[in-house]
């Protein structure tokens, strides 16, 4: 595989790949941006890409640059945002970016990383330099964004600090002389608006490198805390393996191609084929062993079907007994991941359901108070109801 290859490899686009080709070509290190704002303390499989992309670079030699964004962070990237954001305090982001950066070290060599605080340059700003730097764009380039203009179509305010965005984004990349910006395919007009400031700025404009954005558990929506249908990189091996064996078979072939670029081995199960997916990931996070247990626990759990022996969450009802609402409270409580009535009824029709190993068949049907023992949710789901 050429350099060209392994560096643009899995970017969902790249401007461009001639000027990447070109910049390659100077002889120095190239400087790669990627800022991220902590606007909460956990790294999940979905803000991995970008950084595994930036450990590319990191491996073929280049200088990795790490913007935390605690300035931009207390405004909060609109990207893909149908509301506003909530604002957060300088304090809450910085114990954000603490966690933030410790965990990013699980995919980046701390030894060739630069870690940059974009309050470096914004907070010694004076009002009128604010001023100067927002006449560099005009309103126009702003609302021509798509989430901006959905929100303008549907009646939704913008505030004036979104507006901001972009252009501190864009900023950031003038104030380090970034050759390359890597994000998400949402950042993609932040990293042109960078461009634009680069080249008024009389700098080589830098190259556009934005990843794909990864589905959370449900497949459809984008990974988020928020949501709850993310697998954090701080989850402990038996939860990250169990969220991963969770998703559908077409996600299955999503994450492969995403996290691994790869597809699964021709031929293999469905069934075995996640199965190895969930182990490279939890090794990957984790270590091989921790990964071969988690392996291991599961297929006692759930192909052996030795459940009373399995290390499985503890669940202690609060809301009602029926099962159809036992099932939604215990993904909720217990895997952070939302659940309907409808969802359940499925789960139960289908037979998925098993209170000490016989079918719920009843949808009516209730736990009885005091009753201890293990309740199964789905195919790789279990936990323990304690009293």
């Amino acid at each position: 595989m050429s350099d060209i290859d392994f560096l643009t490899r899995g970017a969902a686009k790249v401007l461009s790949t001639e000027d990447l080709a070109a910049k390659l070509k100077l002889g120095r290190p190239l400087r790669i941006k990627l800022g991220v704002d902590p606007t909460a303390p956990d790294i999940h499989l979905g803000h991995s890409i970008a950084l595994s992309k930036l450990r590319d670079f990191q491996d073929a030699g280049h200088d990795a640059i790490l913007i935390i964004g605690d300035f931009t962070a207390m405004i909060g990237d609109p990207s893909g945002r149908s509301v506003t954001r909530p604002q957060l305090t300088h304090d809450q982001v910085m114990s954000n970016a603490k966690s933030f950066q410790e965990q990013a070290f699980k995919i980046l060599d701390p030894t060739r990383a630069r870690i940059v605080f974009n309050g470096e340059w914004f907070e010694g700003m004076s009002f009128e330099e604010v001023i100067k730097l927002n006449s560099r764009v005009t309103l126009q380039q702003m609302l021509v964004r798509e989430d901006f203009r959905d929100r303008l179509d549907k009646g939704i305010p913008i505030r004036a600090h979104e507006i901001q965005y972009p252009i501190m984004q864009g900023w950031d990349s003038v104030m380090i002389k970034a050759d390359v910006e890597l994000g998400g395919t949402d950042q993609l007009f932040n990293i042109m608006v960078g461009r634009d400031l680069q080249r008024e700025e009389g700098l080589p404009q830098q190259v556009a490198m934005v990843m794909p954005i990864l589905e959370g558990l449900d497949g459809h929506q984008k990974m988020s805390k928020s949501l709850g249908n993310y697998i954090a990189l701080t989850d402990a091996p038996g939860d990250m393996f169990g969220k991963i064996m969770s998703i559908s078979d077409e996600l299955m072939l999503r994450y492969y191609d995403v996290l691994l670029h790869e597809v699964p081995p021709s031929g293999m199960h469905p069934m075995e084929a996640k199965k190895a997916l969930a182990r490279r990931i939890t090794s990957r996070y984790h270590s091989e062993e921790a990964g071969g247990k988690a392996l291991e626990d599961f297929n006692t759990r759930f192909s052996a079907r030795d459940l009373d022996s399995a290390d499985l969450p503890v669940f202690v009802p609060a809301g009602a007994r029926d099962f159809p609402s036992l099932v939604v409270e215990a993904f909720a409580t217990c895997f952070q991941s939302t659940r309907s009535r409808s969802d359940a009824r499925r789960l139960i029709e289908g037979g998925s359901v098993q209170w000490m190993g016989e079918k719920i068949t009843d949808l009516k049907a209730q736990l009885p108070s005091g009753s201890e023992g293990v309740l199964k949710l789905d195919k790789t789901r279990a936990v323990r109801v304690k009293a």
